[in-house]
């Protein structure tokens, strides 16, 4: 397991370069360093990369005005996998689930932070050469100029694929051409992926190991992610493998020749990952998820009060304690890390004091008692109790068990992802809350934060075993503790996507064998169903449900009824177990259609762009407020 709870990417970088004021002084005093003299050696650049990483770290952990503002949890939520939960106060999880708002500036905090992060990464870019680089760095600046075009490239990524059209600004300085809303398809992604490679031609051949950086074949991961939903969602390509489109390259940026990509060139990078990045899947799924970690098994196995017995056939050798998995684990090519570092004191608007801690482990924290006994876990051992927002969907259960009776088999990953609440082996004792809504008897399992029996009801973590825990940066486990990876790719979704691209069910078979279900020839339904089960709750399936749908499909897209079969389901509400899943406004159906799956854009944003930045479809004028605007139905 990789030490991770006191040391992680450069926090005193992150503390110099990342600024928490609303208003910047931009005038440069005489002791301040500038654009013309820094950075002026590699660790300078190293420093201004480590900024640029820990916009990660901002968006990934702690929360802001009720949310999360991970866009994976946020695409988690607006799937057909997750409802919004919580209780009734939590309107914000509610809001995405049914693509309405309470506010206009409501999913500001990710628009910002994101194009906060391509400015640092565009700032490396132009300045990295102020540094009088010596003929032995040529590799170690190539690698650091590969790792910021990728990170620009990525953060690109998420603000189209939450925003849709927005301007690109490829320098630090901003001309007005600049500051117009353009075209995704045909201005943004292909920045994205001549970005991506850009990244793989730069970076040094070699492994980053877990280490939170970008390394080539991160870059090659991530352009065929991009590629793919460029094709299937922009240029509705359909099934990938018949075909796809050629994409036009960026002229004159490093490490880009330009010219077109074409599918071939995305599928022989996927390729070189499978055959020199040394990747591998683990032999068990469960090694992956901190619930499998070596001291609950022990207690499993010694018959402990409560033991978990999902786990007590697990090899000691496979646990998320182990070397090999966990952090850093052999199929993780790129992952969110945090660290002990959180303080209750850290301010300003963009700023959070649970920012370097994956607090999606409480967000996801099962509401047993949340109310009266916050942080006792004795109830809900071995899962630390939580906000229980964006809970798994009764579709994804239902889903996944219909297709386990049609092929006679078990998936493995259906309860190492999700927690039955009404199984006693699974919770103990599990009483749902007064005011719980949209809640489906199910809990997400894969980040749940865990403890161990020694005194379950203790407000304690299981990461005090781990190498150099002191105590809870926050004096609260709970809200402080949570250090798992959080993954933004791993190698069965290289495997899986190979597939997709080329009809090779070999790739396929490999995900299918880990999870102990039948190997299966090719069929695009095949891919869609182990891309659901096998990224269940990753935030994955969203952005693959639209690409398999097309952009303007409408109420008949894969997607839009995907979403709308979520209607109908029976849920709990204010303690009815009775109560028939609802959309708030219309249909589910209906909101994908009108909006193609993107958020608004801040009002606030809008208002300061003077014209030069519109409101998305769905959104604006053109579509009733009522359909759109938040409205209680609990």
């Amino acid at each position: 397991m990789k030490k991770y709870i006191l040391s992680s990417l450069a926090v005193l970088a992150a503390t110099l370069f990342i600024s928490c004021n609303d208003a910047l002084d931009t005038e440069p005093r005489v002791t301040e360093m500038t654009g013309a003299t820094f950075p002026g050696k590699p660790a300078d650049v190293e420093a201004l990369l480590s900024a640029t990483y820990s916009i990660m770290c901002t968006m990934g952990g702690g929360d802001n005005s009720g949310i999360l503002n991970n866009p994976f949890y946020w695409w988690s939520l607006m799937s057909d996998d997750c409802y919004g939960s919580g209780g009734l106060q939590d309107n914000v999880a509610k809001s995405l689930h049914h693509f309405t708002t309470a506010s206009s500036n409501q999913y500001e905090y990710d628009f910002t932070l994101l194009y906060g992060g391509i400015s640092r990464a565009n700032n490396i870019i132009e300045t990295i050469d102020n540094v009088p680089w010596t003929a032995d760095q040529q590799a170690t600046r190539n690698q650091l100029l590969g790792e910021a075009f990728f990170m620009r490239g990525l953060y690109y990524m998420w603000l189209s694929q939450l925003y849709g059209d927005v301007p690109l600004i490829t320098s630090t300085v901003i001309t007005d051409d600049m500051q117009q809303q353009v075209s995704a398809d045909e201005f943004i992604y292909p920045q994205i992926i001549s970005d991506f490679v850009s990244a793989k031609n730069l970076m040094k051949p070699e492994r980053a190991n877990g280490s939170g950086h970008a390394d080539k074949y991160c870059a090659e991961a991530f352009l065929a992610r991009a590629y793919m939903f460029w094709a299937g969602f922009y240029q509705k390509a359909g099934e990938l493998k018949n075909g796809a489109p050629d994409i036009t390259l960026v002229e004159g940026q490093e490490g880009c020749p330009g010219g077109k990509l074409t599918k071939t060139d995305v599928v022989n990078g996927l390729r070189d990952i499978v055959a020199n990045g040394g990747y591998k899947l683990r032999p068990d799924f469960r090694s992956l998820w901190q619930y499998s970690n070596s001291y609950l098994l022990a207690e499993a196995l010694d018959g402990k009060n409560h033991a978990y017995k999902f786990i007590a056939d697990m090899n000691k050798a496979d646990c998320f304690d182990q070397p090999g998995n966990g952090n850093g684990n052999t199929e993780e090519l790129f992952q969110i890390q945090f660290m002990n570092a959180s303080s209750w004191n850290i301010g300003g608007t963009y700023c959070n004091p649970r920012m370097y801690s994956n607090y999606l482990s409480c967000f996801w924290g099962l509401r047993n008692g949340a109310t009266n006994d916050n942080g006792k876990r004795d109830k809900t051992y071995p899962f630390n109790q939580g906000w229980g927002q964006g809970t798994p969907s009764r579709n994804i259960w239902v889903d996944w068990t219909a297709a386990e009776e049609a092929g006679g088999y078990t998936d493995l990953r259906k309860k190492a992802s999700l927690i039955d609440l009404n199984d006693k082996d699974e919770v103990a004792s599990y009483t749902f809350e007064k005011d719980d809504c949209e809640e489906s008897g199910y809990a997400v399992k894969k980040y749940a934060d865990v403890n161990l029996d020694a005194n379950p009801s203790d407000n304690d973590s299981w990461w005090k075993q781990a190498p150099g825990y002191s105590s809870s940066s926050l004096d609260n486990p709970q809200q402080g503790d949570h250090f798992e990876d959080y993954y933004l790719m791993r190698y069965s979704d290289v495997l899986l996507m190979l597939t997709e691209l080329t009809g090779e069910a070999s790739y396929m078979n490999q995900v299918q064998k880990r999870a102990g279900v039948p190997q299966t020839a090719y069929s695009l339904k095949a891919v869609q169903d182990e891309r659901r089960w096998e990224f269940a709750l990753e935030g994955i399936r969203f952005n693959d449900m639209r690409r398999w749908s097309g952009i303007d499909s409408g109420e008949g897209s894969y997607a839009a009824k995907a979403l709308q079969a979520q209607s109908g389901q029976v849920i709990t509400y204010l303690g009815n177990k009775t109560k028939p899943m609802e959309h708030m406004t219309c249909s589910w159906s209906k909101r994908y259609a009108a909006t193609n799956g993107f958020l608004p854009k801040p009002q606030s944003q809008i208002n300061l762009m003077k014209g030069a930045l519109t409101q998305n479809p769905g959104w604006d004028e053109n579509t009733p407020a009522n359909e759109y605007t938040y409205k209680v139905i609990y």
